[in-house]
C-alpha cells in the first residue's frame, strides 16, 4: 500500500503529516525543529520507515500573483538537497494561505496562542497533503 507524506517546509520547521493507507485522510505526525539538513534529513528518513512512505508532497509558497519568491526558492533548494538522500518521488503543491487556514480553524477551537505556535506547522502540512489528495482524487 502506499503511502503520502506532507510537508510544510520553512526555515525553523518542517511540518509533517502522512496520509492513511487508503489515501482518503491525512494526519498530522510532528513537527521537526530544523538544526541542519543532515539531522533535518535524518528525521525526515524516520518518518519515510515508519510510515512506508512512497511518495513526498511538499507545499511550495507562491506569491499571490503566482509566482515563486524568495521563501518558494528556499523550499525548491531545501528539497533538491533532501532528494540527493532520500530517493523518493516528490510533487508540489501550491501552499499559499495553509498557514492563515490553519491559524483560523485553531483560533477558531480556541486554542491558545503558544499551543497553536506547536502545531501550526503540522497542521499546514495535514492542509498541503488534504489539497493534493482531493486535486489528484486519490
Amino acid at each position: 500500500m502506499d503511502r503520502l507524506m506532507g510537508l510544510d517546509v520553512g526555515d525553523r520547521t518542517i511540518g509533517v503529516a502522512v496520509s492513511d493507507l487508503l489515501m482518503i485522510t491525512a494526519q498530522g505526525v510532528t513537527t521537526i525543529k530544523r538544526t541542519n539538513i543532515k539531522n533535518d534529513i535524518n528525521e525526515l528518513r524516520k518518518i519515510i520507515e515508519e510510515y512506508q512512505v512512497t511518495k513526498i508532497v511538499s507545499g511550495l509558497p507562491k506569491m499571490l500573483n503566482g509566482t515563486v519568491g524568495i521563501q518558494g526558492e528556499k523550499v525548491l533548494e531545501f528539497l533538491e538537497k533532501m532528494k540527493k538522500h532520500i530517493d523518493l518521488p516528490v510533487e508540489l503543491e501550491d501552499e499559499r494561505f495553509t498557514t492563515t487556514i490553519s491559524e483560523r480553524m485553531l483560533i477558531q477551537a480556541d486554542v491558545k496562542r503558544k499551543k497553536r505556535k506547536e502545531v501550526i506547522d503540522k497542521l499546514a502540512a495535514v492542509q498541503i497533503l488534504t489539497t493534493y489528495m482531493q486535486r489528484n482524487k486519490l
